[in-house]
């Protein structure tokens, strides 16, 4: 994956496991300028909405022995299935052509999923990832985040 600036027309991808924003980019490289396209946000139920939080426990048959088992953490499948969602529309926005270089910024978590879920075509239009989480900044100070870390700049 290969370094590329901010090129007019490419997409950018601001997620966590609750948020997405997809941003592509108007202006250039040199100044860009990132137009929300979309904002995709999950509905976060409570936990106890989402299924019990009570561990389970297993028995074993010699000796009467039993132990809990770790609860399933629901919040976690909830993040995953949306961001397997986002990956899903990422790739089809690739693959009907409206988008051909993308940039992925999401936390280490989230970005994993989205490798793991975004297609063979989509992985290809990906021109660079970034392991921050942006989702809570306002667009001009993404573009300035942006703009740093593509000139190589930490």
């Amino acid at each position: 994956m290969a370094r590329a600036g901010l090129q007019q027309g490419s997409w950018v991808l601001i997620c966590d496991g609750r948020k997405a924003l997809f941003l592509e980019n108007m202006g250039d490289h040199i100044y860009p300028k990132l137009v929300t396209r979309q904002v995709v946000q999950h509905k976060d139920p409570p936990t106890h909405d989402l299924g019990s939080d009570v561990p389970g426990r297993v028995f074993s048959g010699k000796g009467g022995r039993h132990s809990a088992i770790e609860p399933t953490d629901v919040q976690s499948v909830a993040e995953q299935k949306f961001l397997t969602a986002v990956a899903r529309r990422l790739s089809r926005e690739v693959e009907e052509g409206h988008v051909r270089k993308l940039i992925l910024a999401a936390p280490a978590r989230s970005l994993a999923v989205l490798r793991e879920k975004l297609s063979a075509v989509g992985r290809k239009a990906v021109v660079a990832e970034f392991d921050k989480d942006f989702v809570r900044m306002p667009v001009y100070e993404i573009e300035r985040h942006l703009k740093r870390l593509l000139s190589g700049r930490s």
